[in-house]
């Protein structure tokens, strides 16, 4: 008996601590959501002319471009489209973030560090893991277009060692 009081007694502090979910008190949480019941909502096509592309970020080499789908790339949570030209190769890198990503066109060839390689086709997901290097190849004959969501700011680390 005295140990089935323990655990109600446990219990019911967990249910008090619960109160503060995620370490966050109750008002910051309503704040955050009363924020996100504000926020527009947002639909755009990779060919939308209100798009700014705009050229990737060293060290990738011309020719690649991105534009701002939501979010601020220098913040968490930014989605971005990549456009690559057609034969065009992106060299070994790695990110700081985890990215998901879908192919919106083109065929792109993937190669993550430590997995088999894969062929993208439009509408095929892939997440790529924080800290992996990765190149990938645009196999197309128009340009490649791959949206992606970065979990943390947006970041592009050039990677040296090879990629098998």
């Amino acid at each position: 008996m005295r140990l089935f009081g323990t655990m109600m007694g446990a219990v019911a502090l967990l249910g008090l601590m619960g109160c503060e979910r995620a370490g966050k008190p109750a008002g910051e949480e309503q704040q955050a959501a009363a924020a996100a019941a504000n926020e527009a909502m947002l639909v755009k096509t990779a060919a939308d002319s209100s798009l700014t592309w705009g050229a990737c970020p060293a060290p990738l080499p011309a020719g690649c471009e991105l534009a701002v789908l939501h979010g601020d790339p220098t913040k968490p949570n930014a989605d971005v489209l990549l456009r690559i030209p057609a034969g065009y190769a992106i060299p070994p890198h790695t990110h700081s973030s985890a990215e998901r990503m879908m192919l919106v066109s083109g065929r792109l060839d993937v190669r993550y560090q430590g997995a088999q390689p894969a062929r993208l086709q439009p509408g095929t997901y892939a997440y790529g893991p924080a800290g992996r290097p990765h190149a990938a190849t645009c196999m197309a004959a128009e340009p490649c277009v791959l949206f992606i969501a970065f979990e943390g700011p947006v970041d592009v680390v050039p990677y040296e060692g090879a990629i098998g």
